[in-house]
């Protein structure tokens, strides 16, 4: 199954980690391969080295892309974790990949959205696939078995509260 957790609310990367410990906790093997992330100090990172069957790789910066002139290293990345995701993918070492943020990344003209589709129609149908990110593409709905859209009715950072540790990373 392709699964896609989209939209402009809190919660899509938190929504595939928790499918992520279910999974876990079912013997099953995981690998999130996070696009346009490079801080260390996520709290799912430092989780995920306690966790046996679950792998977390990040391709990107820890600074924010400009969507409207991505630099060349913001392009490389997201290339290098796409290729990654085809290789893993390919490799069916994994039950279930998660391509956190692929939406964005998409979205910003990091990845071409040909190629994505092009791996989700020959991806092995033994792997969930979860999708996250705002701004999902129309050409993903035809490809997806499962889309949850996360729409933002308040939060706290309107009120000028910054991101907690623990809570938003």
């Amino acid at each position: 199954m392709i699964q896609v957790y989209t939209g402009d609310g809190k919660g899509k990367t938190t929504a595939a980690l928790g499918l992520a410990l279910r999974a876990v906790g079912h013997g099953k093997k995981v690998i999130m391969i996070q696009f346009m992330k490079g801080k260390i100090n996520y709290g799912e990172l430092k989780s995920a080295k306690l966790l046996k069957n679950f792998k977390i790789e990040q391709y990107g910066r820890p600074d924010f892309v400009d969507k409207d002139h991505p630099a060349r290293i913001d392009l490389e990345l997201a290339r290098k974790g796409f290729e990654r995701a085809k290789e893993v993918i390919k490799s069916r070492k994994y039950d279930i990949v998660i391509l956190d943020e692929l939406n964005v990344a998409l979205d910003y003209g990091l990845i071409p959205l040909k190629e994505v589709l092009e791996l989700l129609k020959k991806a092995p149908k033994k792997i969930e696939i979860i999708i996250t990110g705002r701004y999902m593409p129309d050409a993903l709905r035809e490809y997806s078995d499962l889309i949850s859209e996360i729409v933002e009715v308040k939060h706290y950072f309107r009120q000028g509260v910054k991101a907690r540790k623990g809570i938003e990373y």
